[in-house]
Formats: C-alpha cells, sequence, structure tokens
C-alpha cells in the first residue's frame, strides 16, 4: 500500500523519478507563509464550529506556527515524495503534533488550499508592484520638474516633428503607469475573494463557516460557487496580462534611454552603475539594463500565453495542468519588481545633456510645421500653407541650411505675407510655449500637467 496522503486505493509505491516530474515543491515552497496563515484561519474556524476541540486547535496553531519559524530559520527541509507545500507543512505538523495534526485538512482539500493560498500571496505580490510602480512615478515627477524648461526634440516614425519639452516627453510614461496602476488596483477587486471551505469541487458535508475564513485572512469576497472557486484562475490571467503590459511600457522607455545614449544622439547619459563595459572595446558603455527590461518585456509576454493556452481546454474543475499555473507567474512578479526597481534607479541617476538637446533643435526642420500655422494665421489655408513650406524646407536642404538661415527676402518670395517677426516665430522656445492647449507640450501646460500628476499619487 502507497504511504501517500491520499495512497489508500494504491498498491505501489511511486517511482522516485515520477515523484520528481510530479512535484511542485521546488517552486511553490514560497507559498509556506499563505500556507500557514490559511491552515490557522482554517483550525480557527474548525474550532469555532466545534469540528476540533480547543487543545486540538492550540496544538495545531503552535505546530503551524513552529514549522514556519524553522522555515525562516533555514531549519525546515522539504521532501519531493510529499509533492507541495500543502503536503510537506501537514506532514511536518503530524510528526510535530502527533495525530491532532491529521485533523487540520477536515473539511478542506488541497483544491482550495492551493486556491487560498494564491489568492493570498497574488494579492501581496501586486500590492507591492503597484507601490513599486508609484515610486517610479514619482521619480519621473522629479526628473521632469529638474528639466521643466529643457527643450528637446519630438520624433514620428523616429523622424524629426516637433519640438517639445523633454518634461512632456518624460511624462507621457508617468500616465502610462498611472493606466497601469489602475489596472492593478482594479484586478485586486477579483484577487482579493476567498475560496476556502469551496473543498475538492462540491463543499463538504461539515458545517464550516467560510465567511469566518474569509474575515480572518482579510479577504474582502468570497466566491459563491464551489465549482468556480477551485477552478477560477482567471485572477491570475489579469495579473499576467497587467504585469505584461506595464513591461511593455517599461521596454519603450528603456528603447528611448538606449536611442537617446548612443553617440548619435548623445541627449543623455546613464551613471556607470546601470551601464557595463565590453570585454575587447575598452571606450563602450554598454546600456545593458535597459535592453534586459526590453528583452524581460518578451518573458512575460510569454508567460501570459503560457497561461491562456493552459486553461483554453481545461474542463471544471480542477486538472493537474493547474500547477502550471505558478512558476510563470512567480517569475514575471519577480521580473516586473526587478525592473521597475532598476528603471527607478536610471532614471533617478539620469543625466540630461541640455547643451546637446539644445543645439539639436536649432539644427533641424523640427519647426516647419510653426511656419505653416503661421501663414493660416496670415489668412493662407493650411494645405497651400504645407505646400509652400514643403518648398522652403527643400530649398533650405539644397542650400544646407535651416530655415532660421534663410533671408527674409527668400521667405518672401515663397509668401508675400512672411514678416521679420518669423525668426522670432521660428525659435524652439517660442515654438513650444505657442502651444497652450491643454495636455500640450508649452511651458505652462506642462506645469499643469506636473500638478494633476501629483494630485494622482
Amino acid at each position: 500500500m502507497s504511504k501517500k496522503a491520499w495512497g489508500g486505493r494504491f498498491q505501489e509505491e511511486s517511482i522516485s523519478w515520477v515523484e520528481e516530474f510530479n512535484a511542485s515543491i521546488h517552486f511553490d515552497k514560497v507559498l509556506i507563509e499563505e500556507d500557514i496563515n490559511g491552515s490557522i484561519a482554517h483550525a480557527n474556524m474548525l474550532c469555532a464550529q466545534d469540528i476540533i476541540t480547543e487543545e486540538e486547535n492550540s496544538l495545531i496553531k503552535e505546530g503551524l506556527l513552529s514549522i514556519l519559524d524553522d522555515y525562516n530559520n533555514g531549519k525546515l527541509t522539504f521532501s519531493v515524495s510529499q509533492e507541495d507545500i500543502h503536503m510537506n507543512v501537514e506532514a511536518k505538523l503530524i510528526e510535530k503534533i502527533g495525530a491532532a495534526g491529521g485533523k487540520l485538512h477536515t473539511a478542506r482539500s488541497r483544491n482550495d488550499q492551493v486556491a487560498t493560498d494564491m489568492h493570498l500571496y497574488v494579492k501581496k505580490e501586486v500590492n507591492t508592484v503597484i507601490q513599486s510602480v508609484e515610486l517610479l512615478q514619482q521619480t519621473i515627477i522629479r526628473l521632469a520638474e529638474k528639466h521643466i524648461d529643457v527643450i528637446m526634440p519630438g520624433y514620428t516614425h523616429l523622424q524629426r516633428a516637433q519640438p517639445i519639452l523633454f518634461s512632456h516627453h518624460i511624462l507621457t510614461y508617468f500616465w502610462m503607469l498611472e493606466r497601469d496602476k489602475s489596472r492593478f488596483n482594479d484586478s485586486l477587486k477579483r484577487i482579493d475573494v476567498s475560496p476556502l471551505g469551496a473543498g475538492a469541487i462540491s463543499g463538504t458535508t461539515f458545517n464550516i463557516d467560510r465567511f469566518q475564513t474569509k474575515d480572518e485572512l482579510g479577504f474582502s469576497g468570497i466566491y459563491h460557487n464551489s465549482m468556480d472557486a477551485v477552478s477560477d484562475r482567471d485572477y491570475i490571467v489579469e495579473t499576467l496580462s497587467n504585469i505584461s503590459l506595464t513591461m511593455v511600457h517599461l521596454s519603450r522607455l528603456s528603447e528611448e534611454l538606449i536611442f537617446w545614449t548612443t553617440d548619435e544622439a548623445n541627449f543623455v547619459t546613464l551613471s556607470d552603475a546601470f551601464t557595463t563595459g565590453s570585454s575587447m572595446m575598452p571606450q563602450k558603455k554598454n546600456p545593458d539594463m535597459a535592453e534586459l527590461i526590453r528583452g524581460k518585456s518578451g518573458r512575460t509576454a510569454g508567460h501570459l500565453m503560457s497561461m491562456l493556452m493552459l486553461l483554453k481546454g481545461l474542463p471544471l474543475t480542477y486538472n493537474k495542468d493547474m500547477q502550471e499555473d505558478k512558476e510563470g507567474l512567480f517569475d514575471s512578479l519577480t521580473t516586473i519588481k526587478g525592473s521597475l526597481k532598476i528603471m527607478n534607479g536610471m532614471l533617478d541617476t539620469l543625466t540630461i545633456n541640455e547643451e546637446v538637446l539644445e543645439e539639436a533643435v536649432t539644427e533641424d526642420f523640427s519647426n516647419a510645421t510653426e511656419l505653416a500655422d503661421y501663414l493660416v494665421a496670415k489668412g493662407i489655408p493650411f494645405r497651400d500653407s504645407h505646400e509652400i513650406v514643403g518648398k522652403l524646407v527643400l530649398t533650405c536642404i539644397n542650400q544646407n541650411i535651416y530655415l532660421k538661415d534663410m533671408p527674409l527676402d527668400e521667405f518672401k518670395a515663397a509668401s508675400s505675407v512672411i514678416e521679420e517677426d518669423i525668426y522670432e516665430i521660428l525659435s524652439p522656445k517660442v515654438v513650444v510655449n505657442r502651444r497652450i492647449s491643454y495636455g500640450s507640450t508649452g511651458t505652462e501646460a506642462v506645469r499643469q500637467q506636473l500638478e494633476t500628476a501629483k494630485n494622482h499619487l
């Protein structure tokens, strides 16, 4: 007869390498605190419902806390033969306190037990991610405030488009992260739900109080259907989706930093602490941390796809496939927390090369739209203005000059409405500050945006 907790109807012992394949203790041991907290709440409820005695409850709680203490002090060893964190803890508990430990699993299945552990764990980790997002947002605000007047080229298609404030550009990522934070916060409504007491599939014959365990564990809601409670992994998919999208935003910012630090741009300089060198080329300073974040975005997206494929063909309720819901999630949470911390460090120590940026916005044609708007204000239809300015730009290119360098008589030859004030109009500072619409790149608009951003925090 098998010695497993479920081995009553089995006549043969498991083969060691099959046990190894079946076990999840290698990765689900991180759930030990959630598992023990869930078990203590379950024991308290069993006691309150007169299913176990006060003495048994005290023994169980004392034993569970002792196991957690052993784990925290590096004295606890796990066994692959016990498969997972739940059976390992139960075996250690029985070893410590005897037969009373075997009563803990009354009115409970590993199905609702693992679901409870995961809900508690994901809730904790998502709150940690939200805090990390806010720290990065605070750094972005500080960076924007410090460089409120710095002008840089704005791009579309990676071609110079219009001059913008650096503060306006970097605040774009504040709002991306604000949406990310909002999604994580909203997901807590679906994470913060208790499945404990659902049993394996159909509930239990014991007179348990699921609302007591819900309240003791700090859940705000409870599953109303026992089958849904043990089969739901939507909250994991949602968390992976939120992580993936946040990582995409971090990847986009990483790509900006990578481009900005090239010799060709040289808009910013990263701290040595967040770069590496070359083993062959001594002059190199590589933005490896930014590149790693960019690369890891694919990793988290892969975990999301894996989870979706895992669930798509599963019938109700629990299937062993669901054991595969953890490693990708654990890795994604580790990845996003690390990426947020690294990005925060990179931005906090970033040097803006203001002189390079100033030269960049005066030696290009990003003020061409301003000239077209100037003509429109003089009564020329925009489509005609667009053509006039396009021809002027072509003339400048052929003469190897910029619009600011063109003589007034050549401007007037293109359009008689152009006056000497055009040179002031074409200066990058004026171009930027003439943007007065809400949410635009004008200095006053950006100051207003900064105040709104602070209010969101």
